[in-house]
């Protein structure tokens, strides 16, 4: 009779089960590898080769080349949060917060620019997938922005109603400048970055300073933040988050 561990569940099943759990894994990082080597239009054939097994192989472990694509892409969504969490979790002030984030994001895209794109265009599926993993990660990153957004917002005492959709703007602003770049490559990582958060502050310092605050970038928030007034217009006020 089989040994079974607890809630009766077979024991070698299990082991089959993390086993195979192993492998997939395995061929995940070998197809990553693959599509770096060959670009985002990589054949199941130099897959396998990577691999170090055979098609058969492979599909052992995956129903279809879109099982594998999807495997990839939630592979991709967690190098992606990877980087970009640390970056969007940290604390300090909002303009270095903002040129953290939107550099992470282009950093994953800079150092996996195949990858991004075998994600991107699906054209590795062989069937319509269920999973859009790019939507999913387009969802992962606004509901941290707006987190973010929101939590800036009601600090100044103002509506954060807006902050969900301001944060799916803003990713599809930096997606498709990611885009762009990647194909042009006409300016460094740095630059565009320096470019994008510049854009970002000046849309959240125009909705601050349309309820009458002024807010340093590059000084946290609190009492210590310096403040000035517009050269027209009414006196800006200073808010402290504990006052909010």
């Amino acid at each position: 009779m089989a040994r079974t561990v607890k809630g009766g569940t077979d024991a070698r099943r299990e082991r089959w089960k993390g086993h195979r759990e192993a492998r997939r894994a395995e061929f995940v990082e070998a197809t990553i590898r693959a599509v770096a080597k060959h670009g985002p239009d990589v054949g199941m054939d130099e897959i396998a080769a990577e691999a170090g097994v055979s098609k058969p192989v492979l599909y052992r472990h995956f129903a279809d080349k879109s099982d594998l694509y999807l495997a990839v892409g939630r592979r991709g969504t967690e190098m992606l949060m990877d980087k970009m969490g640390p970056a969007i979790e940290q604390d300090g002030p909002i303009r270095p917060r903002i040129k953290g984030i939107v550099d992470a994001y282009l950093s994953v895209i800079e150092e996996h620019p195949n990858l991004y794109r075998f994600v991107v265009r699906k054209s590795f599926t062989d069937r319509p997938v269920e999973q859009d993993v790019v939507s999913e990660d387009k969802e992962l990153i606004a509901a941290a922005l707006a987190r973010l957004l929101g939590d800036y917002l009601r600090a100044f005492g103002m509506d954060s109603g807006g902050a969900e959709p301001w944060a799916h703007a803003l990713v599809g602003m930096v997606q498709n400048a990611g885009d762009w770049w990647l194909d042009r490559q006409s300016m460094t990582r740095a630059s565009l970055s320096d470019y994008l958060t510049t854009i970002i502050w000046h849309a959240i310092d125009g909705l601050l300073r349309s309820a009458g605050v002024q807010l340093d970038p590059d000084a946290p928030l609190g009492a210590d933040r310096a403040v000035a007034d517009l050269p027209e217009g009414p006196r800006l006020r200073v808010v402290d988050v504990e006052e909010a």
